[in-house]
């Protein structure tokens, strides 16, 4: 994470310490830098210039809907891939041009349709039958056409997590191959339908590059084989899910990526889609926490956090690992021991991290858990009460908190008493 380093001692964000940033805003909190999101925005749109591919960046809000993180990437060059109506309300926010909006997810409802029409978004990524007939009926009463890619399934292994593959025939994503002249058959019945895209996206994480050179060469060829057919096909929609580095992972070569995509839509004639996320934003985040107490068990040591599972449920959900480093840079003789960092909440899965090797710990001491910028803030909730952990913005040697802590009035405001129990 080269937006994150050892300065004299300090880990630093971009030019600033993260213990003066700890100092002023309280633990925990997450912290992003700009510049490492840039970098990374450019990397991917270099990637594929290099390999001769003319494609659009739309970042997948899902990864992390913060609105500064939405509006940095804006002003590099990204439009959007949204699969709720917040989600298209924060990128219009963001300002990001209609045009550069693609609407995905299972389970849109007329109201979210109604919305992207009125907008004039660039595409509906529809997935099954009952949403295409949904989308007609809501594009009909308004009087407008609805402009769709058909989200394939290409049955294709990810090799990820379970719960992060979205390319096999037993996921809910997605309409299987052999489906998909249904699903022409059916547009072209419907009203205010014009199809004019197809999409894929097999999962999240992915590490090795195989899954996506099998997935677009399916879709390539089904691309070819209904243009061939006649239909109007304008897009090839590539999705997302290239991987970052959490721990010893190897993330594929953009420039294998890249070269993949160009070998797959020569001939083709078709303007090229890429709704990354993570790789944007994961590594360009951390999560600082503090440490509360440090108990000595029988046969483990507890290092006991201010951060828990609620702030950063990843640890618990995926069993995935962070990275965790101390704030201050420890001495190059210094021994390393294991122990297990957990959270204070009152669950055995509020863990980060089981017998991690680290340097000693105290009670008071800063530490940063890596890879935090996506699906950690985006992911969080109150549970136990707790405060959300607020997030900071950092350009340079300048910072900016984005999202602020509420109090517990605010917390316990959003509840509201029937009148029988007010009294």
């Amino acid at each position: 994470m080269s937006s994150f380093e050892y300065r004299n001692g300090k880990l630093h964000v971009e030019d600033l310490p993260l213990e003066d940033i700890a100092r002023e805003v309280g633990t925990p909190f997450f912290c992003y830098s700009t510049a490492a999101m840039v970098n990374a925005y450019n990397a991917f749109a270099s990637a594929l210039k290099d390999a001769g591919v003319k494609g659009t960046i739309f970042y997948a809000l899902k990864a992390n809907s913060n609105q500064s993180v939405i509006s940095t990437l804006a002003a590099a060059g990204a439009g959007a891939d949204v699969v709720s109506e917040g989600e298209l309300r924060r990128a219009l926010a963001a300002g990001i041009d209609p045009k550069k909006i693609v609407f995905a997810g299972v389970g849109k409802k007329p109201e979210e349709m109604a919305l992207g029409l009125k907008v004039g978004i660039l595409q509906f990524n529809v997935e099954s039958l009952p949403e295409l007939e949904a989308l007609s009926e809501v594009a009909q009463k308004m009087g407008v056409v609805a402009p769709i890619a058909f989200r394939i399934n290409p049955d294709v292994d990810a090799k990820t997590h379970a719960k992060i593959s979205t390319g096999k025939a037993e996921n809910k994503f997605g309409i299987d191959i052999p489906r998909v002249r249904k699903f022409i058959e059916r547009a072209n019945d419907l009203p205010n339908i014009a199809i004019e895209s197809l999409a894929v996206h097999i999962g999240s994480q992915l590490t090795d590059a195989s899954p996506f050179k099998d997935a677009f060469e399916r879709l390539a060829g089904l691309y070819s084989e209904l243009k061939q057919a006649g239909l109007p096909l304008k897009r090839i929609d590539f999705g997302g899910g290239l991987g970052i580095q959490y721990n010893d992972e190897t993330p594929p070569d953009l420039s294998v990526y890249a070269k993949t995509v160009s070998e797959v839509v020569q001939g083709l004639d078709a303007e090229c889609i890429f709704e990354p996320g993570r790789f944007l934003v994961g590594n360009a985040g951390v999560l600082v926490t503090e440490t509360i107490y440090v108990k000595e068990g029988s046969n483990r040591r507890f290092v006991i956090i201010d951060a828990a599972m609620n702030d950063l449920i990843r640890p618990s959900l995926y069993d995935a690992w962070h990275d965790i480093t101390p704030l201050q840079e420890p001495g190059a003789d210094t021994e390393i021991s294991p122990c297990d960092v957990v959270g204070p909440i009152c669950e055995s899965g509020d863990t980060f991290a089981r017998q991690r090797p680290l340097p000693p710990v105290k009670a008071g001491d800063l530490l940063a858990m890596e890879s935090a910028g996506a699906y950690g803030a985006v992911m969080a909730s109150s549970y136990n009460s707790r405060l959300n952990a607020p997030e900071v913005l950092v350009k340079g040697d300048k910072f900016a908190v984005v999202r602020k802590r509420i109090d517990y009035d605010t917390l316990i405001g959003q509840d509201l008493l029937p009148e029988w129990l007010s009294s």
